[in-house]
């Protein structure tokens, strides 16, 4: 991306960091957002949608006030930024490409590491691709809780996001182990070597619909390199993992390893190939049998 192209974002992000009618919003979402973020859905279905480990991530809500339709996405890296963006404004607006669309980013703190020169781009293109005049979509930020607006010091200095995920609250909405989607490892590899699957280069992974209240967790191909990867990781100890995996070791959740070597696990012992995983490559697709059940 050229160096001009990089500036405009950054000073649009700039900007937007010191909106006053912006910094008057963030304050009224910390004091109570988990009211802040919902999801229409029929009765029966579930009334949270949003997403973890947003550490040094951004976390991207674009919402349609008149139909009240919702897209949430898992934002880690520039180059899923545009087609990104498409995917979720094609989910709320159809063919109304004059509707208002709301637009909400929360994550990404400042932590003191050198992924933060990492989420500054990230924050940078997302602003620019919201601003940009070859865009048709009608966005309108309305919280920018990112890098300074996200970040809190404890006494000696160091910072954490007040977004927490460590602790897995955010304001009386507690979420743990027994909250993961069904098929979770699937879900959990594919999301991690999905890198290697050219199909799903620059475009973000779909996993639930709220409108028809099913998990689908898309094909993926990936190669022998995470057996290796694997292996490697398997010798490490548990803070080495953390060190070596986290783009934020001292924010992450407290089941962040946990979660890996259960990953580490299925490739070692069950040796896992793709193709028997996705078997035609056909996506391996949840409906919900109970309040808490998906079947396949």
């Amino acid at each position: 991306m050229k160096n001009s192209a990089y500036e405009q974002g950054s000073n649009t992000l700039v900007a937007l960091m010191e909106d006053p009618i912006l910094v008057s919003a963030l304050n009224s979402f910390k004091a109570i957002p988990e009211r802040k973020f919902f999801l229409f859905c029929p009765p029966s279905y579930d009334k949270f949608v949003g997403t973890d480990e947003a550490t040094t991530c951004v976390c991207l809500v674009i919402h349609h006030k008149q139909i009240r339709m919702t897209s949430v996405a898992h934002m880690d890296s520039p180059n899923i930024v545009d087609m990104g963006l498409s995917q979720m404004s094609s989910c709320v607006i159809g063919h109304n490409l004059d509707a208002e669309l709301d637009v909400h980013l929360v994550g990404g703190f400042e932590d003191v590491s050198p992924n933060l020169s990492v989420l500054n781009f990230l924050c940078n293109i997302l602003t620019l691709a919201l601003d940009h005049k070859a865009r048709h979509e009608n966005f309108h930020v309305q919280n920018l809780s990112v890098l300074g607006h996200n970040t809190r010091r404890d006494s000696k200095g160091n910072a954490y996001p007040i977004f927490n995920a460590s602790s897995g609250l955010v304001t009386l909405a507690c979420f743990d182990r027994t909250s993961r989607c069904p098929d979770e490892i699937v879900r959990r590899i594919q999301v991690t070597a999905s890198y290697e699957d050219p199909s799903w280069s620059g475009r973000l992974l779909e996993t639930y619909d709220t409108q028809t209240d099913q998990f689908r967790i898309a094909s993926c191909c990936w190669s022998f390199c995470q057996q290796y990867i694997s292996w490697t990781l398997q010798s490490l100890s548990n803070f080495e993992i953390l060190l070596r995996c986290s783009t934020s070791p001292s924010a992450e959740a407290p089941d962040f390893v946990y979660n890996l070597r259960r990953y580490i696990f299925v490739f070692i012992v069950h040796f896992l190939i793709w193709r028997e995983t996705f078997p035609r490559k056909q996506p391996r697709v949840f409906k919900r049998a109970g309040m808490e059940i998906f079947i396949i």
